[in-house]
C-alpha cells in the first residue's frame, strides 16, 4: 500500500497516512464492536514520538493478523477474533507501555509460554465448542434448532455475556458449556439440552416468508381487500371512490390490517422461542409489549369499527356489542389516526435516509432507548439505509411497477370476476350429484372459493412476472447508457477501429496528469501510444492463437506492427486494409491519362485505402533498398521513388507512369514475396531466384510503368560504366530473412498487396469474434483509468479445489461409450475449425512446446475445452503475463517500445533488468492460490485416479512458477504417548521437480465441521495476499485482454459512492463458455447470461440489492477477512454459501457494485440430469437462505422498496415458482369439486345466468400466467442489446422450435418441488452436478429415480385432474373454451412427464428403448438391503426416497397426511357418478366403495403372502390359491355385471376413483412410517408401493415406446438435441449411431 504513488528512490520510511488508513481498514469492525459494548478500544500508542507510535500501530495490525491466521474455524466468527484481539491487545500495551494493571496497580509479570499456546490454550477450547455443536446437526439431518451454528456462537460476543468470560480463557466460562451434558431420562432425542440458540431460531416453516417480508404480504393484502370492495361496489359509476358507503367498507382495511399486524406479533414470539434463554430481558420485554399492543389493537379497531355502521349484523354486530354505548361514530377514525403514527413517523425517516442511518447507527443510550420499539438491539443491520439519490431511482422503479401492477390486477383479474360472483352467490342450488355434507350452504360459498382462490394466488405471483418485465426495460436502458453492444460485428470493429487506439490509451495506459497535459499539447506521443496498443493487441491476437481460437494466416491478418516510426502513416492491421491494394490497382487501370486529382480523391475517401498505399509503397521501397549491397543500385531505386513524388506533387502521375503495367508488377511482386518468405534450403538456387525475381521487378518498373524508364538507367551506366545492365542488382544482401522484424515486414506487405475480399470475415471462429467485439467495445465503456502497476492495488485469486478433473488423461480422451464415441472425436466435430488451427500449430516447428510429446498436446486441447483446473489455472495466469507486459510498458524506453516486447534482447543488461523488475513486481501485485483439499491425501493414495489429479496438480505447479497450493494434511502423531490424528494447512510451489513446501500452519483440528466449499476457502484464505481477493471457480476460465483491464477493475475499491462508502464486493460478468455443445447448454447458457449480465445490472444499479451471487466477484480482502470471511459455512443452513457473503457484507454496511466492462469465462451443466441437479442444488440453497437470519434481518431492516428488491429477486423469485405450480392444483382441484359434486353444471345450466361464458372467460385469464414465457424477456433484451435485436428474436424463435418452452416448464417443476421440500422437512444437500462432456444416453430408470417424485408423480396426478374434468364436464361445457383455459396445463404435464426423454441423446432409438426396458425391469426386481445401492435395487431408492420424512418433524409429518387427503376427493366424487349407484347420494354408497377398496388390498396382500409362503416349496399350492381368487373374482364381476348393472365404463371410473386413493394410503403410510414398521405391515405398504411405481413406470414409458418404432423420430430429436452443433458442421447423427470414421486423424 504504501509504495503507490511514491517515488522508489529514497524510500526509506512508512508514510504515516499508509499506517492511519490500514489501521482504519483492519480495526474498524473491532471499534465499531468496543462501542457497541461500551468497551474501551486497545489501540493507544505514543503521541509524542511518531516513530514509537508507528511501531505501536504496526505491532497492533501484526497481533490482529497472527491471531486472524492461526484462527482456523474461528475466523467464521469476527466478533470472537474481536474478543480475542481486545484482550490480547490489553496484554501487550501493558507489556510494551507500562507494567502496571489496570485494576490493582500491581506490577504486570508476563510468563513467557510454549510455542504453540496460542492454540492450544484459546484456539483450541473454542474450536471444541465448534466442534461438538456441529456434531449436534447429524451430519445435516438434525433440525437447526437443536444445534448453534457458527452465527449462534459468533453471536454470543455481542451481548455483555462475553466480558465475563475470563482471561485466560476458563473452560468453565458460561460459553463453554459442553452441550453433551447427558439428557434426562424424559427428553426425547431430538430436544437438545445444551445451550439455546441466540437471537434467531432456524425453524422448518413457510412462515418465515411472513414473518421477513411483513410488510409487503400487508401490502398487498390490504390491496387486494381494497380492490374487491371497490369492484363489488362499482356498477357503472366512475366516482365509486367518493361513495359514503364504499369509503367506509373500503376503511376496513385497517381491521384486517391490526390482525396482520397481530399475526407478526405471535411469530416473532413463536418463532424465536428457543433463543429466549439467550435474550435480554429489554428484548424479551420488546417482544411482549409488541403482542399486548397488537392484542389491543385487534380487538379496538373491530368494535370502533363496527360502531362506525347504524345497523350493524352479523360479526359487525357482535363487536358492536362489545363496544357497548360508545355513541362516536367517529371514534374509529381517530383509532385509525392514532394506530397510523408509527407508520407515518417511518414515512417521514424514509423520506430521510441519512437521518435514520444516523440514528441506527447511533450506540448513544438515549438513541437506543428511542430505537427499542422500530429494532431489536444488534450488532449488524443497522443503518443501511441508501443516500436520496438511490432511494428515489428505486423507489420510482417500484411505484410505477406496483402501479401497473395493481391496475392489471384490478381490471384484468378482479373487475371480471366480480358479476360472475354476484350471480353465483344468488343462486340456489338444491341438488348434487354427490352426498353433500353441507346442502345449506348460503351464497355457493364453495364455488366462490374454488373460482376465487387462483386468482388470488396468481394475484399474489405476478408481481414476479411485472418485474421480469420492468426489470427487462430498465435494464436494457441502463446497458444502452453503459455503450453495451455499440461494437457487435466485426463490420462496426472495422469502422470503428481507427478510435480503437486512442480509446486504450485513454483507459488502459497510465499518465500522471502532467503526462497528460503534455500529450493533449503534443502530437509526437501519438506514435508511442499506438506502439503501446500494439504491443497489446499483439499479445491478444498471439494468445488467441495459442488457444486455436486462429490459424497461422488469420493471427498474421490481425497482428499489428510494432512500431510505424519507418513509414510515414499509421500501419492498421491486414484485416482492416483487406483488398484494398487489388481495389486500387483496378481503379487506377480505369483512370488512364486522366486527372490526378480524381484518382487521388477517389483514394483519400476511404482513409483505410489511402493508408495501405502509402504504407505498400514505402515498405516496398525500403525492402529493395535494404536488399540491394551496391550503393549505385540503391540509387537506382531512390531515382525511380524520387520520379514517384515528384510526378504527383506535380499532379502528373498519370501521364508520366502508365497504369496498365500495375497488375504484371502487382504479379511479380507476389511471386518475389513469397520466395523472401519460403525457407531456404539451398542458397545458391535460393539466392538465385530472388535475384532473378528483382531484376523482373526493376524491368518491369522500367520498361512497363514508367514513362521515362530509360532515363533512369542512362543514369546508371553513367554510375556504372564498366558493367553491363545484365549484371545489375547481383549482389543482394540475403543476410536480411534471418531478422524476424524484418520478415514480419515481408509478411505484413504480402498480406497487402495479395489479400481479397475474404479478409472481411477474419476471424472465422465465433468466440475470438466475441472476444475482439467485446474487448472493443469495452475501451468505450466508461471505467476508471489505469495507474501503473506499481500503483495498483495488490491483489490474489482463490479457487477451491476438490476432486475434479484437471487433466485428461490420455485413456478418458480415446474411451469411447456405448455408441463408439470418445471424448476427442466428439471435440473435434463440435469444434473442427480449432481441431485445424490445433494441428497447424503442432506441426510449426515454432510452436512446438519442448518435451512435449503428442499425446500430451491431446490431453491439453481436450481439456482447455472442457471445465477442468488446467483450464482455469491457464486462464488465471493470464494475470502475471498482462501484469509483466504493463510493467513493461510502464517502464521500458521509447526504444524498447518501439522494438516491441517480443523482440526485445534480454541478452541486454538494461532490458534483461527490466524484464526481472517486470517479473517482481508482477509477484508482488498477483498471487495465486488453488485450496486443494485433498492434495495431500492424493499425493499418498494408491488409486490411480488420485496418483493421476497429484501428478497433474504438481506439473501445473511446475509449468506455474507463481502459481501456490494449499491443501490439508492429515498426519498420525504421537502426543503424550498417545496417537492423534493432528492437521495442518500447507502451502506449496513448485520446485525442480517436485513441489516444495513454503508454510506450514498446525490446526486445532478437523477444519470440515461445515459446510465443504467455504470450509476449504478458509483454510487457504491466509495464504492469499493483497488488498483484494478475487474468487474464481475451478469450471471458470480467463482471457488475456480482460486480465488486462483488472488493474482498472480494482480503482473500483478507491471510488467514493455518495458520501465516503468505497466498494466491498465487485461483481464481474460472465461470459458462459459452454453453450456449443448442445441445444440445453444453449438455453442453460442463455439463461444465465441473462442474469449475470442484465439481472445483476439492475440488482447493482437502481435496486441496490446485489450480493454475491458466487465467483469471479471480486472482495475488499481486508474489509471481509475482519467480518467473517468470503463465505459462511454453518451445515446445511449455508448451503448457498456464495450469497451469504453478499448478505453479511451488507448487513455491515458494505456496498456492493457490478462492473461490465470487464469479463470472466465460466462452464455450466450441459445435460439435462446435470442441468436438473444443478438447480435442485440451488432451490434447496433458497429454500436454507428462506429460514435464514441473515433474509429474516434484510428483509426487517431494509426499507419497503428495497425489501421488495430483495424479495423478488431471492427467495421470493422461489416461491413464486412454487405458487405457479400450486395455483394448477387449487385451480384444478377447485374445477375437481364443482365437476364431482354438479354445481358447475347446475351454475351454468341455469335459466338465470345469462353468463356463461362469461364466468369460463373470466377464468381463462390466470391460465396465461403458468407459461411463463415472460421470464425469458430479460435473455430477449440482453441478446438484443449485446448482439442486435434481430439476431434476438431469431434466437427466441429457434429455442422455441428447439422446445425451450418445455425445458424451462420443466425446470419449474425442480425450483417448485425442492424448495418446498426443503422449507418442510430439510434434506438439502450439495449434489455434485459433474461438468462432462454429456455424450451418453441415460437410462430408463436412471431418470425415474431422479425426476419419480419431483415431475413424474405430479405430472400423472395432474393428467388424471384433467382427465377427469374433462370426463365429467364434457356434456354442457364449450370445448374450445376448455381447451383454451387448460392448455397451459397440458402443456405442463406433458413437459414433466416427457422432458427428460425429449433431451436424452438417443431417447427414442429402438435398440436402446429395448435395452432400457430391460434394465428397469431388472431394477424394479431386485431386492434391497444393507450395501444395495438404490441405481441397484427399487426398495433400496424407495428406502432413500423417503430419507427426508425419517428426519423431519412431527408438523411436517401431519402436514404430509393433510396434503395426502386430497386424493380421496376422486373416491368420493367419482363413486356416486357411476352406473351401478343408480343415481343415489347416500353415505353408503361412499361407504361401500371404502369396503370395496378393503377387499382389493386385502386380495392383494393375500397374492403377496402367498407368492412368498408357496412360490418356492409349495407351487401346486401357489396356483390353486390364484386359480381360486381369479374364479372369485370372475364371479363377482360377472354378479355386478348382470344384477347390479355393472357398465364398462364403470370399470374405467373406478379405476380413476381407486388409484388415487390408493396413493393416498401410501403417502399416509409414509409419513406414519415408524409406527407401521413397528406394527409389522410396512412390508405390505412396501409391496403396494411397487405395484404403483410400475404402473406409472409403463404409463410413462409406453409413449417412449411407441414414438421408438419410427426412426425419424430418432433423426428429429437428434437434431433437436444438437442443432447448435449442426450449425457448425457436426454430424451428430453419424455419431449417435456409431457410425464413426474409423480412419486415424492426420
Amino acid at each position: 500500500m504504501d509504495v503507490r504513488k511514491k517515488n522508489p528512490h529514497g524510500y526509506e520510511q512508512l508514510d504515516d497516512e499508509t499506517i492511519k488508513e490500514l489501521m482504519h481498514k483492519i480495526f474498524k469492525n473491532y471499534q465499531s464492536w468496543c462501542k457497541y459494548l461500551h468497551f474501551d478500544p486497545i489501540l493507544e500508542s505514543p503521541r509524542d514520538d511518531s516513530h514509537r507510535r508507528q511501531q505501536a500501530q504496526l505491532l497492533y495490525i501484526g497481533l490482529y493478523l497472527l491471531i486472524w491466521g492461526e484462527a482456523s474455524n474461528i475466523r467464521f466468527m469476527p466478533e470472537c477474533i474481536c474478543f480475542i484481539f481486545h484482550h490480547m491487545a490489553k496484554e501487550m500495551h501493558g507489556f510494551l507501555f507500562g507494567n502496571v494493571q489496570q485494576v490493582t496497580g500491581e506490577t504486570l509479570i508476563i510468563h513467557p509460554k510454549g510455542e504453540e499456546a496460542f492454540l492450544k490454550e484459546v484456539v483450541t477450547p473454542l474450536y471444541e465448542v465448534l466442534r461438538k455443536e456441529a456434531s449436534g446437526n447429524k451430519d445435516g439431518k438434525a433440525s437447526h434448532s437443536s444445534w448453534r451454528n457458527y452465527d449462534d456462537l459468533n453471536e454470543y460476543f455481542w451481548s455483555g455475556k462475553s466480558s465475563k468470560l475470563k482471561w485466560p480463557l476458563d473452560g468453565k466460562g458460561d460459553f463453554f458449556v459442553n452441550p453433551d451434558t447427558a439428557k434426562p431420562a424424559n427428553k426425547k432425542d431430538n430436544q437438545p439440552v445444551g445451550k439455546p440458540k441466540t437471537n434467531f431460531v432456524e425453524v422448518r416453516t413457510f412462515w418465515h416468508l411472513y414473518r421477513d417480508f411483513d410488510r409487503m404480504w400487508i401490502f398487498f393484502i390490504l390491496a387486494l381487500q381494497a380492490m374487491i370492495i371497490i369492484a363489488w361496489h362499482q356498477r357503472g359509476s366512475s366516482n365509486v371512490l367518493f361513495d359514503d358507503v364504499v369509503y367506509q367498507s373500503v376503511s376496513s382495511i385497517f381491521v384486517t390490517a391490526a390482525f396482520l399486524n397481530f399475526l407478526r406479533a405471535v411469530l416473532d414470539i413463536v418463532l424465536s422461542f428457543k433463543a429466549w434463554r439467550s435474550l435480554k430481558s429489554s428484548q424479551i420485554l420488546r417482544y411482549l409489549v409488541k403482542f399486548i399492543v397488537a392484542a389491543f389493537w385487534l380487538v379496538v379497531m373491530p368494535v370502533t369499527y363496527s360502531r362506525s355502521f347504524q345497523n350493524p349484523s352479523g360479526l359487525l354486530k357482535f363487536f358492536n356489542n362489545l363496544g357497548a354505548d360508545w355513541q362516536s361514530h367517529s371514534l374509529y377514525y381517530y383509532c385509525v389516526a392514532i394506530y397510523l403514527i408509527p407508520n407515518i413517523l417511518a414515512a417521514f425517516l424514509f423520506l430521510f435516509p441519512f437521518l435514520r442511518r444516523s440514528m441506527e447507527r447511533s450506540d448513544w443510550r438515549i438513541i437506543v432507548m428511542l430505537m427499542w420499539w422500530a429494532q431489536p438491539k444488534l450488532y449488524i443491520g443497522r443503518g443501511m439505509h441508501e443516500d436520496m439519490f438511490s432511494l428515489l431511482k428505486y423507489t420510482l422503479f417500484w411505484i410505477t411497477l406496483l402501479i401497473s401492477k395493481l391496475a392489471f390486477s384490478f381490471y384484468v383479474e378482479i373487475m371480471p370476476l366480480i358479476e360472475p360472483t354476484r350471480t353465483i352467490m344468488n343462486l340456489t342450488v338444491s341438488s348434487y350429484d354427490w352426498h353433500e355434507f353441507f346442502p345449506n350452504v348460503t351464497h355457493n360459498i364453495g364455488v366462490v372459493i374454488a373460482i376465487w382462490t387462483p386468482i388470488v394466488l396468481v394475484y399474489f405471483m405476478d408481481t414476479q412476472i411485472w418485474y421480469a418485465i420492468f426489470a427487462t426495460l430498465v435494464g436494457g436502458i441502463y446497458g444502452a447508457f453503459s455503450h453495451l453492444g455499440e461494437i457487435r460485428t466485426l463490420g462496426m470493429i472495422r469502422a470503428r477501429f481507427e478510435s480503437v487506439p486512442s480509446a486504450f490509451s485513454e483507459r488502459l495506459v497510465p499518465y500522471s496528469k502532467e503526462e497528460t497535459r503534455r500529450n493533449l499539447q503534443d502530437d509526437t506521443t501519438e506514435r508511442i501510444s499506438i506502439a503501446k496498443f500494439s504491443q497489446m493487441w499483439n499479445e491478444f491476437i498471439l494468445s488467441m492463437r495459442n488457444e486455436d481460437l486462429i490459424s497461422h494466416r488469420e493471427r498474421d491478418l490481425l497482428l499489428v506492427p510494432y512500431s510505424s516510426g519507418e513509414v510515414s502513416v499509421v500501419q492498421w492491421p491486414p484485416f482492416l486494409l483487406a483488398s484494398k491494394i487489388p481495389i486500387a490497382l483496378d481503379m487506377a487501370k480505369d483512370y488512364n491519362e486522366r486527372e490526378d486529382a480524381d484518382l487521388f480523391k477517389k483514394i483519400k475517401t476511404d482513409d483505410f485505402m489511402y493508408f495501405a498505399i502509402i504504407e505498400c509503397y514505402e515498405t516496398l521501397r525500403d525492402i529493395l533498398i535494404a536488399l540491394l549491397v551496391n550503393d549505385g543500385e540503391k540509387k537506382v531505386i531512390w531515382r525511380i521513388c524520387r520520379e514517384v513524388e515528384r510526378s504527383i506533387r506535380n499532379q502528373r502521375f498519370l501521364k508520366e507512369f502508365r497504369m496498365s503495367g500495375l497488375p504484371l508488377l502487382s504479379d511479380k511482386l507476389d511471386k518475389f514475396l513469397n520466395l523472401l518468405m519460403e525457407e531456404n534450403e539451398d542458397d545458391q538456387s535460393y539466392r538465385s531466384h530472388i535475384i532473378n525475381t528483382f531484376q523482373d521487378i526493376i524491368e518491369i518498373i522500367i520498361q512497363d510503368v514508367m514513362n521515362n524508364g530509360h532515363e533512369v538507367l542512362k543514369e546508371v551506366y553513367i554510375f556504372q560504366e564498366n558493367n553491363k545492365k545484365e549484371e545489375n542488382f547481383q549482389n543482394i544482401n540475403i543476410e536480411l530473412l534471418l531478422s524476424r522484424s524484418w520478415r514480419e515486414k515481408v509478411v505484413r506487405l504480402h498480406l497487402l498487396l495479395t489479400v481479397k475480399e475474404s479478409a472481411i470475415n477474419v476471424p472465422m471462429n465465433l468466440e475470438a469474434r466475441r472476444r475482439l467485439t467485446f474487448f472493443a467495445n469495452s475501451l468505450f465503456m466508461v471505467m476508471p483509468r489505469a495507474p501503473k502497476v506499481r500503483n495498483m492495488l495488490s491483489f490474489s485469486i482463490l479457487t477451491p479445489y476438490y476432486k475434479e478433473e484437471v487433466l485428461y488423461s490420455t485413456d478418458e480422451l480415446n474411451k469411447e461409450n456405448e455408441d463408439g464415441i470418445s471424448i476427442i472425436f466428439y471435440l473435434q466435430k463440435i469444434y473442427p475449425d480449432e481441431w485445424k488451427n490445433y494441428e497447424e500449430r503442432i506441426s510449426d516447428s515454432k510452436f512446438v512446446s519442448a518435451g512435449k510429446d503428442r499425446a500430451e498436446l491431446d490431453r491439453q486441447w481436450v481439456s482447455y475445452r472442457a471445465q477442468t483446473l488446467s483450464r482455469t489455472v491457464r486462464g488465471m495466469m493470464y494475470y502475471r503475463e498482462a501484469l509483466e507486459l504493463q510493467c513493461f510498458l510502464d517502464f521500458a524506453d521509447d526504444k524498447a517500445i518501439f522494438g516491441g516486447y517480443r523482440a526485445i534482447d534480454k541478452n541486454q543488461s538494461d532490458y534483461r533488468i527490466l524484464k526481472e523488475q517486470a517479473q517482481a513486481l508482477a509477484d508482488l501485485k498477483f498471487t495465486y492460490v488453488v485450496s486443494c483439499q485433498v492434495y495431500g491425501m492424493q499425493k499418498k493414495s494408491r488409486d490411480i485416479r488420485d496418483q493421476r489429479c497429484y501428478a497433474n496438480i504438481l506439473n501445473l505447479m511446475l509449468t506455474h512458477a507463481s502459481l501456490r497450493v494449499a491443501y490439508i494434511d492429515e498426519r498420525e502423531e504421537t502426543v503424550n504417548g498417545k496417537s492423534e490424528k493432528i492437521y495442518y494447512s500447507v502451502l506449496v510451489k513448485g520446485g525442480d521437480k517436485l513441489d516444495e513446501e513454503i508454510y506450514r500452519i498446525k490446526l486445532p483440528g478437523n477444519p470440515k465441521i461445515g459446510e465443504g466449499k467455504p470450509e476449504n476457502q478458509n483454510h487457504a484464505i491466509i495464504f492469499t495476499r493483497g488488498e483484494a481477493l478475487q474468487t474464481i471457480d475451478m469450471n471458470q476460465d480467463n482471457y488475456f485482454e480482460e486480465a488486462f483491464k483488472m488493474r482498472n477493475v480494482l480503482e473500483e475499491f478507491l471510488k467514493t459512492h455518495h458520501g465516503q462508502r468505497r466498494p466491498t464486493i465487485l461483481g464481474i460478468r460472465e461470459h458462459i463458455f459452454t453453450g456449443s455443445v448442445s441445444s440445453l447448454a444453449w438455453f442453460m447458457s442463455n439463461q444465465e447470461t441473462s442474469f449475470v449480465t442484465i439481472g445483476q445490472r439492475i440488482l447493482a444499479n437502481p435496486l441496490r440489492v446485489r450480493f454475491h451471487y458466487g465467483h469471479p466477484d471480486i472482495f475488499d480482502r481486508l474489509f471481509h477477512l475482519t467480518r467473517g470471511g468470503i463465505s459462511k459455512a454453518s451445515r446445511v443452513i449455508n448451503l448457498s454459501e456464495d450469497i451469504f457473503s453478499g448478505y453479511n457484507s451488507t448487513l455491515r454496511r458494505g456496498y456492493v457494485t457490478h462492473h461490465e466492462y470487464i469479463q470472466v469465462g465460466k462452464g455450466r451443466d450441459v445435460g439435462m440430469n446435470q442441468i436438473s441437479l444443478f438447480e435442485a442444488k440451488v432451490a434447496n440453497g433458497n429454500g436454507e437462505q428462506t429460514l435464514s437470519r441473515d433474509v429474516y434481518r434484510l428483509g426487517r431492516r431494509f426499507d419497503f422498496y428495497r425489501m421488495l428488491s430483495f424479495y423478488f429477486t431471492t427467495v421470493g423469485f422461489y416461491f413464486s415458482s412454487m405458487v405457479t405450480v400450486l395455483t394448477v392444483y387449487v385451480f384444478l382441484y377447485g374445477r375437481l369439486y364443482m365437476v364431482l359434486s354438479g354445481l358447475e353444471r347446475r351454475i351454468l345450466e341455469d335459466p338465470s345466468l345469462r353468463q356463461s361464458k362469461a364466468l369460463e372467460e373470466a377464468l381463462a385469464t390466470q391460465s396465461f400466467f403458468q407459461l411463463g414465457l415472460l421470464l425469458v424477456l430479460p435473455m430477449v433484451m440482453e441478446i438484443g442489446l449485446e448482439r442486435g435485436f434481430r439476431t434476438a428474436i431469431g434466437d427466441f424463435i429457434i429455442m422455441q422450435l428447439q422446445l425451450a418452452s418445455v425445458f424451462f416448464t420443466f425446470q419449474l417443476g425442480t425450483k417448485a418441488h425442492y424448495y418446498g421440500r426443503t422449507i418442510l422437512h430439510g434434506g438439502a444437500k450439495y449434489r455434485a452436478t459433474g461438468r462432462g462432456f454429456v455424450v451418453f444416453h441415460d437410462k430408463f430408470a436412471d431418470n425415474y429415480r431422479m425426476y419419480s417424485r419431483s415431475h413424474f408423480v405430479k405430472g400423472l396426478e395432474l393428467l388424471i385432474l384433467l382427465i377427469v374434468y374433462e370426463v365429467y364436464g364434457h356434456s354442457y361445457r364449450n370445448s374450445s373454451l376448455y381447451f383454451f383455459i387448460t392448455f397451459s396445463m397440458w402443456f405442463l404435464v406433458a413437459s414433466w412427464l416427457f422432458a427428460p426423454f425429449i433431451f436424452n441423446p438417443s431417447g427414442f432409438e429402438w435398440q436402446k428403448t429395448v435395452d432400457d426396458w430391460t434394465d428397469w425391469k431388472r431394477w424394479m426386481g431386485n431386492r434391497g438391503g444393507i450395501g444395495i445401492s438404490p441405481d441397484k435395487s427399487w426398495e433400496s431408492w424407495w428406502n432413500e426416497e423417503q430419507e427426508h420424512l425419517k428426519y423431519t418433524n412431527m408438523r411436517g409429518r401431519i402436514l404430509e397426511i393433510v396434503l395426502a387427503f386430497r386424493f380421496f376427493i376422486y373416491q368420493f366424487g367419482i363413486v356416486y357418478q357411476l352406473k351401478i349407484s343408480h343415481g343415489s347420494k347416500n353415505i353408503l354408497v361412499y361407504g361401500l366403495s371404502w369396503f370395496v377398496m378393503l377387499i382389493a388390498l386385502l386380495v392383494l396382500k393375500m397374492v403377496s403372502m402367498g407368492r412368498r409362503r408357496f412360490g418356492t416349496d409349495f407351487q401346486l399350492m401357489s396356483r390353486i390359491l390364484k386359480a381360486l381368487l381369479f374364479l372369485g373374482f370372475v364371479s363377482v364381476m360377472i354378479v355386478l355385471f348382470v344384477v347390479c348393472n355393472l357398465t364398462v365404463s364403470d370399470i374405467f371410473a373406478a379405476l380413476l376413483a381407486f388409484m388415487p386413493t390408493g396413493w393416498a394410503l401410501i403417502l399416509i403410510a409414509q409419513a406414519c412410517g415408524p409406527c407401521l414398521k413397528r406394527i409389522g405391515i410396512w412390508d405390505s405398504v412396501m409391496e403396494l408401493s411397487r405395484a404403483y411405481e410400475a404402473i406409472m413406470g409403463l404409463i410413462i414409458f409406453m409413449p417412449v415406446v411407441v414414438l421408438s418404432w419410427f426412426p425419424f423420430v430418432s433423426e428429429f430429436q437428434t437434431r433437436l438435441l444438437f442443432n447448435q452443433a449442426f450449425s457448425r458442421g457436426l454430424q451428430i447423427s453419424m455419431i449417435l449411431a456409431g457410425k464413426k470414421d474409423k480412419a486415424p486423424s492426420s
